[in-house]
């Protein structure tokens, strides 16, 4: 069958488009049986040998050897598109006509995705969207903006492929405790103290840690705790809660603004944020505490970043396998730069979970 590279699509002839795309998926159909097929469909017809040949636009014929080394097609789009096929997936280039589907249609104005992955058992002619794909080598910058409603396929440097799905979620819980007032602190260089609290403050509230577990009577609260507390009214420290900010800009910067915005967040939407530092994180959250004496296991792991970071593809890896391997969710929360209190701009929240297509 004839096949002919023009510009940034590859023209096939007759019966093209009864052989490759009613049968299997391959292009998008044109006038009189024709069919368009986009430079990596191509490849992987050249690669099956369903294809013997590409003429580009010097005449010469490229046979896949050729074709893949060329301009035309990029090795790392190649990869995934073959690996997803491999898996019995039908999937087609982010173009527009090259899909019934409004999701696929809706993809063509997004330049972070680049196929759109059909389930298994329907394709470009059906309604329906499993994935949205985006491909980058383990190299590439990852914009926080492009994630979200997105997976990502990571080529790594052996060629060995990585699905992540990303998405844009709402975090909440059940956990909620009746707060004190007036509780008396002491604010030392990076926490503060209170002696002789409420129990409510850890046993229901699961703030702050006690000095000693079995006397229980001193309990020390992070800066983060301390601020957002003391924000409340719950804590009476000499200062107020504009002195532990102001300590917390002085032991972690900018950051500690940031952080404090979603410490706010997640205690409002009913979850118990502590230090995630053991796994690498700033938080782990707990969604529904009664008591600490009945605690479950912490669900997520929460990264702060602001909402313009570029994510490299090792550490997003990195994040999802840690939190994989202690059985929580990697949450990052995109915050923008602002101030506190209820004129602060907004978190957004996006999961990212190792998935197998």
């Amino acid at each position: 069958m004839h096949a002919t590279l023009s510009g940034d699509v590859v023209r096939a002839g007759e019966r093209a488009r009864e052989r490759f795309y009613d049968s299997s998926g391959y292009g998008h159909p044109v006038d009189g049986g024709a069919l368009e097929l986009a430079p990596v469909e191509a490849a992987h017809l050249l690669y099956r040998g369903d294809l013997s040949a590409v003429e580009g636009p010097d005449g010469a014929a490229m046979d896949f050897r050729a074709f893949l080394a060329s301009a035309a097609v990029s090795e790392i789009a190649f990869l995934v598109y073959k690996d997803l096929r491999d898996r019995g997936f039908y999937l087609s280039p982010a173009r527009e006509g090259w899909s019934d589907a409004p999701a696929a249609r809706d993809a063509v104005d997004d330049p972070a995705v680049d196929f759109v992955v059909y389930p298994r058992g329907s394709g470009p002619w059906d309604d329906e969207v499993a994935y949205r794909v985006g491909v980058v080598s383990e190299r590439e910058a990852v914009p926080a903006t492009d994630l979200g409603d997105l997976v990502l396929a990571v080529v790594d440097e052996e060629s060995a492929l990585t699905y992540l799905a990303t998405e844009r979620r709402d975090v909440s819980g059940t956990s909620e405790a009746d707060l004190p007032a007036g509780v008396e602190g002491d604010l030392l260089s990076d926490r503060l103290l209170l002696w002789d609290p409420p129990a409510a403050l850890y046993d229901e509230g699961f703030y702050g840690q006690p000095l000693d577990e079995q006397a229980g009577d001193v309990i020390q609260l992070s800066l983060l705790e301390a601020a957002y507390l003391a924000g409340k009214g719950v804590l009476d420290v000499e200062g107020g809660a504009d002195a532990v900010v102001e300590r917390g800009r002085e032991v972690e910067g900018e950051r500690f603004d940031r952080r404090l915005r979603v410490y706010e967040s997640l205690r409002e939407r009913g979850l118990v944020p502590k230090t995630g530092y053991k796994f690498g994180a700033d938080f782990r959250t707990y969604a529904d505490v009664a008591s600490v004496d009945d605690l479950g296991h912490s669900e997520l792991l929460v990264r702060v970043l602001e909402r313009d970071h570029t994510f490299s593809p090792r550490d997003l890896a990195l994040d999802v396998r840690l939190a994989h391997g202690v059985r929580k969710e990697m949450v990052f929360a995109l915050a923008s730069d602002g101030g506190l209190g209820d004129g602060a701009p907004g978190i957004e929240w996006l999961s990212v979970t190792r998935l197998t297509p």
